[in-house]
């Protein structure tokens, strides 16, 4: 298969966002982008990447939807939600950083994330410096909000972190941000970023993309 075949068909068995999978329809809006900050701070340990986003659709349904709603909750609340995903290990720590998250948000962007961006002044460096000021989340963490914003914040495209572009080595793709970015639409690199990542994390993945 040729590249533009192979992106097509990752993009057909595996092009579904992350933020998509939790229930998220991503906006450049407070409460979508707050609900993909609680996205990657569940992901931000380790654990498989579907009882996160379980986790994730969770605390919505709970309607801890906002960094109000959030700060406003017990912490017995959202150590339930987390354990009705079976989100263990982490629940209770986890609830403690989505709270203390919470407050940030508020207390620094009046819980509007865009906030965030204008202080980053398009800057995607200074934006991943400003993620890993919320408890818990890293470096690795940043990435994963970055990969995913890219879909409505422009000046993040292309993004790929280390995991997607691990993934497209693998299967002879460009591996670089920039060569990647080259063989789709800008609408479409948040679902190819998600697609490598799920490529990776599946591993071995070729015989599914032949038959994709």
């Amino acid at each position: 298969m040729d590249t533009a075949e192979v992106i097509a068909r990752l993009l057909r068995a595996y092009g579904r966002t992350y933020a998509d999978e939790a229930g998220i329809t991503l906006r450049d809006e407070p409460a979508p982008l707050y609900r993909l900050l609680v996205l990657t701070v569940l992901c931000s340990v380790r654990i498989r990447a579907g009882i996160a986003t379980a986790a994730a659709r969770e605390l919505f349904a709970a309607g801890l939807r906002t960094p109000r709603a959030m700060a406003d909750s017990s912490w017995q609340a959202r150590v339930d939600a987390l354990g009705r995903a079976h989100y263990v290990r982490y629940d209770e720590s986890t609830a403690t950083a989505l709270g203390d998250g919470a407050a940030l948000v508020l207390d620094r962007y009046h819980g509007d994330l865009r906030e965030l961006r204008e202080r980053a002044s398009g800057e995607p460096e200074k934006l991943r410096e400003l993620l890993r000021e919320v408890p818990r989340i890293g470096p690795v963490g940043a990435g994963i909000f970055c990969r995913e914003a890219q879909a409505v914040w422009p000046e993040l495209r292309p993004y790929f972190d280390e995991r997607a572009l691990a993934a497209a080595a693998g299967l002879a793709l460009p591996h670089t941000p920039a060569g990647l970015a080259r063989h789709v639409p800008p609408k479409d690199l948040a679902r190819l970023a998600a697609a490598l990542v799920r490529v990776g994390l599946k591993g071995e993945a070729t015989e599914d993309l032949r038959a994709a």
